[in-house]
């Protein structure tokens, strides 16, 4: 399934140029007081939830996919993470390039391990993405991210790729400077996730999934996990063994080489034959 967040509160089943508005579903969500439990639920309660939406979706009135302004389809992560240096080809263009490191040292993931992006940061396809500075660069990163489907702590490579709910595409955006990771890459915005969330029974290899990005039609970047240093059950079993993943917790698997800085008017698009089209523009 493809399923995507529209119109904020809207859940919505892609199906080609349409999309199936499968809201009803959501009254079949517990009904939390305060506390709620940490995570998005409707990602906890998906695999009760499929058959619903595949009924609703037979009568469901039908949207254009075109007319709809979509949201990240994870509303409530506990977390997002970062992996830095990720690919190979990247490692070798951050320690050529001054810009990318200010001056530090640049380590692979196995020395770095990963970092947090603020929750605040999501945004979706087709938003508009504020620069924080007039001052300071900030790129573009193309990424995979990966959505935690069920709690995982402590899980080994072998078991990971059980807990996952699903892919999508993203953009990890970054301000640099000498700041901590955290702090450049949690501005509004800088937490792209889109267009949908494709579920994990769609995608047949996750250490395979291409994907590319161009700026105002111009290529840039160009991958596929299968070059990812920490592949992403690696992934999942590096931070699961640091802090719980919650339903709904995303993890980007990193960007390949080919960062650059972005400027107001660009058009930055992220396409994956597995997952999509995902577009912002800078504002």
């Amino acid at each position: 399934m493809k399923l995507c967040r529209f119109d904020t509160d809207r859940l919505g089943l892609v199906l080609g140029d349409m999309v199936a508005d499968v809201s009803a579903v959501l009254d079949d969500l517990p009904a939390w007081r305060w506390v709620p439990p940490p995570g998005d639920a409707l990602i906890a309660a998906l695999p009760d939830l499929r058959p619903r939406i595949q009924a609703l979706a037979e009568t469901a009135p039908r949207l254009p996919l075109a007319g709809l302004r979509l949201a990240a389809p994870v509303a409530a992560p506990s977390k997002v993470i970062g992996a830095p240096v990720n690919y190979h080809d990247h490692l070798d263009e951050a320690q050529a390039d001054a810009d990318l490191h200010h001056g530090q040292t640049v380590h692979p993931i196995d020395r770095m391990g990963c970092f947090l992006k603020a929750t605040s940061a999501l945004a979706g396809h087709g938003a508009v993405i504020a620069l924080p500075f007039d001052d300071r660069r900030v790129d573009h990163e193309a990424e995979v991210a990966v959505v935690i489907g069920r709690t995982a702590h402590k899980v080994p490579a072998e078991a990971a790729l059980a807990h996952v709910a699903g892919y999508a595409l993203a953009l990890d955006m970054t301000v640099r400077g000498p700041q901590e990771r955290s702090l450049r890459k949690s501005c509004d915005g800088f937490a792209v996730l889109g267009p949908w969330l494709v579920t994990a029974d769609e995608i047949a290899d996750p250490g395979a999934i291409g994907f590319e990005l161009t700026v105002n039609g111009t290529a840039r970047q160009a991958s596929d996990t299968r070059y990812l240093i920490r592949s992403i059950p690696e992934l999942i079993e590096m931070v699961s063994a640091f802090y719980t993943l919650h339903p709904g917790d995303v993890i980007m698997t990193g960007t390949p080489a080919g960062v650059a800085p972005v400027a107001p008017g660009d058009v930055v698009v992220v396409t994956s034959p597995a997952l999509g089209r995902l577009e912002v523009s800078i504002g």
